[in-house]
């Protein structure tokens, strides 16, 4: 199975569940940038509502040009930012110390373009649980693909899909469904992959 998707940062649990079986997840970096999306942003679970973390952008979010054109705005320290609410929100969370020394150093690289801290996400999920899909990215934009592909690009911000498990806050604020991949392995780890197939 192939797909065709856009780069997502730390996609959420439902993007997962439609690409966990896939041999090919192409994305696509001819697209143009669309806001409002989990193009730039992704959704945690805090004590009090889910957080929306984003990425600022050189031009800002209005901006109509290519994804592999868009420009991370580095001078507002935005991965430091991100790093201590996820340590703040998760650091108590079942699994967070299995994976804190290795997605820290992501959040210790520096990165000019959107596009590549997106994809720098999927390898490390990828790697955390085990997976191999075969991951291209598309030589020009391409509007309709053959129906035997997957294309996920027009998807609203969550897909349809609900997976329940253990969160952190859920006695205070109630289950948050779809909320980014890094949830669900902090709270179940390595057996994530099991949840996200159903089992």
């Amino acid at each position: 199975m192939t797909i065709v998707s856009p780069f997502f940062i730390f996609p959420p649990i439902s993007w997962w569940a439609q690409v966990i079986n896939a041999e090919t997840i192409i994305f696509d970096k001819d697209e143009h940038f669309q806001k409002m999306t989990a193009r730039n942003r992704y959704d945690i679970s805090g004590a009090n509502n889910r957080i929306k973390l984003s990425i600022p952008l050189t031009k800002g979010r209005e901006q109509r040009i290519v994804m592999s054109d868009v420009i991370i705005y580095n001078e507002e320290r935005w991965q430091v930012q991100h790093w201590r609410t996820l340590v703040s929100v998760y650091k108590r969370s079942p699994f967070f110390d299995h994976y804190e020394d290795s997605l820290k150093t992501l959040f210790e690289t520096p990165f000019t373009h959107l596009t590549a801290f997106n994809l720098a996400s999927v390898i490390w999920v990828k790697e955390q649980l085990k997976l191999d899909f075969n991951i291209q990215q598309t030589e020009n934009y391409i509007r309709e693909y053959p129906k035997e592909i997957i294309d996920l690009r027009h998807a609203k911000n969550s897909f349809p899909a609900t997976i329940k498990y253990y969160q952190v806050f859920e006695d205070r604020i109630g289950f948050q469904p779809d909320l980014s991949i890094l949830d669900l392995m902090f709270s179940e780890g390595p057996v994530s992959v099991n949840k996200l197939r159903g089992k």
